[in-house]
């Protein structure tokens, strides 16, 4: 299985870096709709398996119609020059992101209450819908709104910080996993995931501010937006535990083990981007409402 893993990441890891750094924005956001639906598809067996694929095209259609509403080949307005991330993010997809931030928190609550918080939506298939779209759809612009930040004056800025937010979430998932193994102890959602341990997150945490420091000082940046960077990233690494938490509070109530087998080893789409969902659209709040 370990060696399954590591073949299946040796492919999948080039493929996302061609798509972040040599795919124009327009193709850009095409690939990452594939990702958005395959991740539906699969949010869809959490709620009915027999129904994932009607659920996938209902979540296609909400994100066509978003489209009607909101700029997707230009997601900043004239002040995105300025050197604050968010400064110049049209107002709607902000709303959207923040109405994504304000979803986690309610997350946080289910998780924190789970498996009590089961009986206000293990029957409604309704209240599961608004969930994935909750988690996903901010997710998608997130995604278009890192990548196309500034990208008018440098084509491969916003894929640098996009890598810069993945990397934090993938730093700190392999600090969580050696520092679990060495020191874990105390369990950290035991209803949920019961591997996971409160030493694993500090060591995930830990790993990731220190890439977060390294980063922040090796830029051109003032003490305050350095600042915030930190800031924004620690928020994010702790909101990518939720996002990790809350697919396996579904998974768990709907009695699966991963969420789909698309990726050999790994599981499905949403155990590889579960993390993703929260940390990207919450690290864009965070800046916003800082800087």
């Amino acid at each position: 299985m370990l060696k399954l893993r590591i073949i299946t990441a040796l492919c999948l890891v080039p493929l996302v870096l061609a798509a972040m750094f040599l795919l124009p924005f327009t193709y850009f956001a095409l690939f990452a709709g594939g990702v958005y639906l395959l991740a539906a598809r699969e949010w869809g067996r959490f709620i009915d398996a027999e129904k994932a694929s009607v659920f996938m095209v209902s979540l296609a259609l909400v994100l066509i119609g978003l489209m009607g509403f909101l700029p997707i080949n230009h997601l900043w307005t004239d002040s995105a020059s300025q050197a604050t991330l968010a400064a110049g993010l049209h107002e709607p997809v902000m709303w959207l992101l923040g109405l994504g931030a304000v979803w986690w928190l309610v997350a946080l609550g289910m998780v924190i209450r789970f498996p009590r918080s089961a009986a206000l939506w293990r029957e409604q298939p309704g209240v599961k819908a608004l969930c994935a779209l909750f988690t996903l759809v901010p997710f998608y612009w997130a995604l278009l709104a890192l990548r196309s930040y500034q990208y008018e004056q440098d084509a491969h800025y916003g894929a640098w910080l996009l890598l810069f937010v993945m990397s934090l979430v993938w730093a700190a998932d392999t600090g969580a996993y050696f520092a679990g193994k060495a020191f874990g102890k105390r369990k950290l959602c035991p209803n949920v995931s019961p591997g996971k341990t409160i030493e694993g997150m500090l060591g995930g945490l830990a790993a990731s501010t220190v890439l977060a420091l390294v980063v922040t000082q090796s830029l051109s940046l003032s003490s305050h937006h350095s600042m915030v960077l930190l800031v924004a990233s620690v928020v994010s690494v702790f909101a990518s535990v939720l996002g990790d938490l809350t697919e396996s509070m579904f998974k768990r109530d709907a009695g699966l083990k991963d969420s789909g087998n698309i990726l050999p080893g790994h599981g499905g789409i949403m155990d590889r981007i579960d993390s993703l969902t929260a940390a990207l659209p919450v690290f864009v709040v965070v800046v916003w409402l800082l800087g």
